[in-house]
């Protein structure tokens, strides 16, 4: 089990060596092909020509071979198949989200997610069905990228990871570890264990049909819409719906030259016309120019 670990973790390293040597390498554009359009520098997403590429390729992909399978499960197998089916994946997801809350010191929220998993085994017939959440058992899914998060761990940049989608440096990392304990290892045969995997990742697109079909219609730039609702998800789901408030610029309201406020500047200017006399009151004129000696 140890070795089989090591070379996991070895084959992660090398996936990212890669990963971060692709984005890093520029090639230069042949003769007569225009420059590729320079992206805005942004301070989250430093590879973002590198994945934008990776980008490309994952929708290439989604839409010529998981997209289809996706519509065609979820045409064939019937809605109450489909449920159970979500329901057993996510009985044993629940028990890699217990060990998470209490990882990150929430001891209540690890002592219901255990609740949940013990009720949905017993009563649930062994996690088809859901009582838990008829009984108030809320699922609260937790990975290990927010326990590292959660420990103080910044996201680091962010990172689009082939056929996986979006990510983050915390998130990739926490990702193996999310992977050792996934409903795919417990299968003997290596068979089965892709065959699970399989059934995962058509399960799970077949969920997102309808919110890439609304990304469709609403999203400008969809590379940019789903890296900013990615991070800003993770985020909230990082400090649980609570993130701290990002700090506010200061902004100069005044004028270079002048630091009076404009309320004050028009006081000014009321104050240089000359005041108007109320009705009824007597004015003295002005007093006659002294005269000059010629």
């Amino acid at each position: 089990m140890t070795a089989a670990l090591l070379r996991r973790a070895a084959t992660a390293a090398l996936l990212a060596g890669a990963l971060l040597a692709g984005g890093c390498a520029t090639v230069a554009p042949g003769e007569g092909q225009p420059e590729p359009a320079p992206y805005a520098a942004n301070p989250v997403d430093p590879w973002e020509r590198w994945n934008r590429k990776v980008f490309a390729f994952n929708e290439a992909v989604d839409e010529a071979v998981l997209k289809p399978v996706a519509e065609g499960y979820r045409k064939v197998v019937p809605q109450l198949v489909r449920t159970g089916i979500g329901n057993v994946l996510g009985n044993l997801y629940d028990v890699w989200s217990m060990a998470n809350h209490l990882l990150q010191g929430k001891v209540h929220h690890g002592l219901d997610m255990g609740m949940r998993v013990l009720t949905n085994t017993l009563f649930g017939l062994g996690g088809l069905l859901d009582p838990a959440t008829e009984m108030g058992l809320v699922r609260r899914s937790e990975d290990f990228g927010q326990t590292l998060g959660r420990w103080g761990l910044p996201s680091g940049p962010y990172l689009v990871l082939p056929f996986l989608g979006p990510s983050s440096v915390r998130d990739g990392v926490g990702l193996l570890a999310d992977r050792q304990v996934s409903p795919s290892d417990l299968p003997d045969r290596e068979a089965a264990r892709y065959g699970v995997t399989a059934l995962e990742v058509v399960h799970q697109r077949a969920l997102l049909l309808g919110t890439t079909a609304l990304v469709d219609q609403v999203a400008l730039d969809r590379y940019s819409f789903l890296r900013d609702g990615f991070l800003a998800r993770r985020r909230d789901l990082v400090y649980d719906g609570a993130p701290p408030l990002a700090p506010m610029e200061d902004f100069d309201d005044f004028d270079d030259e002048d630091d009076t406020p404009p309320s004050a500047e028009g006081a000014k200017r009321d104050d240089a016309k000359p005041a108007t006399p109320a009705p009824g009151t007597q004015t003295r004129p002005p007093a006659p120019a002294p005269a000059t000696r010629q």
